[in-house]
C-alpha cells in the first residue's frame, strides 16, 4: 500500500464511482417502481403483481441500471487499474479513451453485462418482495 501511493491509493476512483453509482442507482430504483406501476392491472395494486411480473420488473431495472452505469464504470476501472500518475482524473481517462479507441470503447462488454443483469436483478428484487411479504405476514400492522 505504501509503495503504491499510500492511503490515497485506497480511495483512487472514488469520484468516478460516485459518478457511476448516483445516476445508475436512481435509474435502478426508479425503473423498478415504474415497471411495477406499468405492470399493475388497472384498478389493482402492486400487491396484485404475480411472480412473473415482479421478475420482469426487477430484470428490467437491472438492464436500465447498467445502461446508465456502463460508461462511467469503464472510466472508473481504467483509472483504478492505471499505473500511479498515469491520469490526473477521470477526464483524462475519457480524453485518452475517446482519442485512441472512440466512443464505442465506453461500452465494451455491454453484451455479457446485460445478459447477467436481467436474471441477477430479477432474482434480487424478487427476493426482496418475497421477504417483505413474509415480514408483513409475520408482523402485520396493527
Amino acid at each position: 500500500l505504501n509503495k503504491d501511493g499510500g492511503i490515497r491509493s485506497v480511495y483512487r476512483g472514488s469520484a468516478p464511482t460516485l459518478l457511476r453509482d448516483v445516476p445508475a442507482t436512481f435509474m435502478y430504483f426508479a425503473s423498478y417502481v415504474g415497471m411495477k406501476r406499468l405492470l399493475t392491472p388497472e384498478g389493482g395494486t402492486e400487491k396484485d403483481l404475480g411472480p412473473g411480473k415482479l421478475l420482469l420488473a426487477g430484470g428490467c431495472a437491472g438492464i436500465f441500471n447498467w445502461a446508465v452505469a456502463i460508461a462511467p464504470d469503464t472510466l472508473k476501472s481504467r483509472l483504478q487499474t492505471a499505473p500511479d500518475g498515469a491520469y490526473n482524473g477521470v477526464r483524462d481517462v475519457l480524453k485518452e479513451l475517446l482519442a485512441k479507441e472512440g466512443a464505442g470503447a465506453l461500452f465494451k462488454g455491454i453484451g455479457p453485462i446485460m445478459v447477467r443483469a436481467f436474471p441477477a436483478n430479477a432474482a434480487s428484487f424478487f427476493g426482496y418482495e418475497m421477504t417483505m411479504k413474509l415480514l408483513n405476514y409475520a408482523f402485520p400492522d396493527e
